[in-house]
Parts: C-alpha cells; structure tokens; sequence
C-alpha cells in the first residue's frame, strides 16, 4: 500500500471515529437505539483511535467512563508506537540509501 493510501484509510477511519462519537451522542440525548461500545472500540482499534478522542472531547461523550478515558489514549499510544516502529526505519532507508543493521 502506497504512503497516499495508508493517509487516506487514516483520515477517512479517523473522521469516521469522530462522527460515530458524535451520533452516538445525540442518540443518547434523544433516548434513542445506541451504537455497541465494543463497535466504539473497535473503530479506535482499526486506526481511528484520534478521531475518537477528539469526539469523545467535542461531544463529552463517554468521558466519564474508565474504559474509554483510559482505553482510547492507550490504543492511540500503541497505535503511535506501531506506526513509528514500522515507517521510520524505512524511511531512513529512503533516505539514506542504506540498509539499516540489526
């Protein structure tokens, strides 16, 4: 997958994981059919972990709960850790031409 596909799947993952945040909200307003936690969780895990957090924060939507307050920034963590132990050393490769020792 090229470096243009991965950033599309992200952004579009991640505005996902903000929106869902957000409808979520209003469903719990209205008293309404709400979305499955675990379908909450699940869009963090396949990358949407910031645009999670940032709905959770713009629509204060499961802020109160331990399992998202804690859960949502550890998945962004390793997310994070994941997404540099994977491109870094290929970008230095790119760049310096040299392949990287172990």
């Amino acid at each position: 997958m090229t470096l243009t596909g991965i950033l599309s799947y992200l952004a579009f993952i991640n505005l996902t994981g903000f929106a869902v945040f957000g409808i979520d909200k209003y469903k719990a307003v209205h008293h309404k059919w709400r979305i499955r936690e675990s379908a909450l969780f699940a869009i963090a895990i396949l990358g949407g972990s910031l645009g999670c957090l940032i709905g959770m924060r713009v629509f204060h939507h499961k802020t109160l709960h331990p399992s998202f307050r804690i859960g949502i920034p550890m998945i962004l963590i390793v997310e994070l850790i994941a997404g540099c132990v994977c491109f870094i050393p290929s970008a230095i490769v790119r760049h310096t031409g040299r392949i990287l020792s172990k």
